[in-house]
């Protein structure tokens, strides 16, 4: 898509300098390894009825091929990242959206290849929390197209209520400025809050076109180590059981019929007294996919409450680490695989809990 800005003083990022192309990346992109709970970034507080100007800005974009089909909100939400999802709808419902001159009347809306989507915003406390943080940022790999991470246990990677800064995307506004111009800043995929390991963010559109549709056709490699509450009696296994929102707690995810699918192989590679240490490979990036998958299967994570893993071997966060990173460059085309080792915290409770 091809998009112009009139006035970004209110969102706090910088103004595109002319045409800047996007690609709405598919449900995939958006719906791995959240940060926050399911639909944090979805607060009502956000709904709010639109200021008077000068506090509206302007914004429209060109639809392009991928995002042909897709509900109009969504593709919003793609590529106005600072704001929430369920704001945008608000927008939508205000009649401050328009597909080619004419106003849109439901979220569900369809758009179409070459339609021009014109949209007035107005800032929220969503948008204005996407400001540059001097944030110290572990970087494994970096040139030009890419950054690969290694997230600390505790840094949320995107702004949500409760969050509205010192998170990953603050930081890489401050790593580097043309992160400003980037849908949730070039995040093509996040890690939970409590999970640490290793990311892959995006430094310019096409590469985060290209590292968007390489998740979405599986072909990027992510692998976890995970210390889990009791001994399986099974050496590996494949996890595949469909993941949807909890009908009893909004802020969980659980194994639903009618969920979205989701497959996780699971290696037992160590076993101790009551606690068992595995590898996680994922196949599809579904919210909290591998804690609801091992906690439906009997074997919640140390240190996972949400998810009924009692703190355990001096360990009070979740028992998660991305391992492993690979994929192909999504500009030279070359594999590249990354490797991050246990931090300090998890590799202590893993000998604890593993020792004979």
């Amino acid at each position: 898509m091809t998009s112009r800005r009139s006035d970004p003083r209110h969102t706090g990022r910088r103004a595109a300098p002319g045409v800047v192309e996007a690609v709405a990346p598919g449900s995939d992109a958006r719906d791995v390894d959240r940060g926050e709970a399911p639909d944090a970034d979805a607060s009502d507080a956000e709904a709010s009825e639109a200021p008077d100007a000068p506090d509206v800005e302007q914004r429209q974009w060109r639809v392009d091929a991928p995002a042909h089909g897709q509900r109009i909100d969504r593709v919003l939400a793609t590529l106005a990242g600072e704001f929430s999802r369920n704001h945008l709808q608000s927008v939508i419902a205000q009649g401050h959206v328009q597909l080619d001159g004419a106003v849109v009347q439901a979220a569900s809306r369809r758009v179409r290849a070459g339609q021009l989507l014109q949209v007035a915003l107005w800032p929220t406390a969503q948008a204005l929390a996407f400001r540059p943080e001097p944030i110290a940022l572990a970087v494994v790999f970096e040139d030009e197209h890419l950054l690969v991470l290694d997230k600390p246990a505790g840094l949320v990677v995107h702004p949500a209520a409760g969050n509205w800064s010192g998170t990953l995307l603050n930081g890489l506004l401050a790593h580097h400025a043309a992160a400003a111009m980037l849908p949730r800043a070039g995040i093509v995929h996040r890690l939970d809050k409590d999970t640490s390991g290793l990311m892959v963010v995006a430094k310019t559109l096409p590469a985060m076109t290209a590292l968007v549709r390489a998740i979405a056709a599986r072909e990027v490699q992510r692998i976890y180590q995970a210390l889990v509450h009791g001994v399986p009696a099974w050496s590996g296994l494949a996890i595949d059981a469909p993941i949807g929102r909890d009908p009893r707690l909004r802020t969980r995810m659980a194994v639903v019929p009618g969920g979205k699918p989701a497959r996780t192989d699971v290696v037992c590679l160590a076993r101790g007294a009551v606690a068992a240490g595995l590898r996680c490979t994922l196949h599809s990036g579904r919210t909290h996919q591998i804690r609801v998958h091992l906690a439906a299967r009997g074997h919640p994570l140390v240190g996972d409450a949400l998810y009924g893993g009692e703190p355990a071997f001096g360990l009070q966060r979740q028992a998660l680490h991305a391992v492993q990173l690979g994929f192909a460059h999504p500009i030279g085309g070359q594999r590249v695989t990354f490797h991050s080792s246990l931090p300090a915290d998890l590799a202590s409770a893993w000998r604890a809990a593993l020792k004979d």
